[in-house]
């Protein structure tokens, strides 16, 4: 299983196209993890009805077996953490973003968490134009 912490940005859209290749190479299932600490009005990133349609629907086109899940009221780092200690998942793709040094040190970085943190392999994707 591929594991991909979605962002409702082109981040997140990076990290979904890289996630369903590496399911396709693989031959495996993907869980696309969507969770937010707050509520889902207040995070850009949580994505909304239309969005999860639009999700679901590539997946489904792509053709591989797949779970979409939005876990409110999570730290997002600890929820993809948690489904990476699975003994099916395979590999992590997170989209990460460039922050400046001081950005890193007030908010500190879920992308380097997970790398830092997550026992199985991470791959680190950002869309074409950042």
């Amino acid at each position: 299983m591929i594991v991909i912490g979605y962002t409702a940005d082109s981040f997140g859209h990076a990290a979904l196209e890289h996630g369903i290749a590496e399911a396709q190479l693989r031959d495996t299932s993907v869980l696309v993890i969507n969770a937010t600490s707050g509520e889902s009005y207040v995070d850009s990133r949580f994505a909304g009805t239309p969005e999860v349609h639009d999700v679901e629907a590539r997946l489904a086109q792509c053709g591989v077996e797949f779970e979409l899940v939005q876990p409110v009221g999570v730290d997002p780092a600890d929820e993809l953490l948690a489904a990476m200690g699975r003994e099916e998942a395979q590999l992590l793709v997170v989209g990460i973003r460039h922050r400046s040094p001081v950005g890193k040190l007030l908010l500190g970085s879920v992308a380097q968490k997970l790398i830092l943190e997550c026992p199985k392999p991470v791959l680190a994707v950002k869309p074409p134009e950042a």
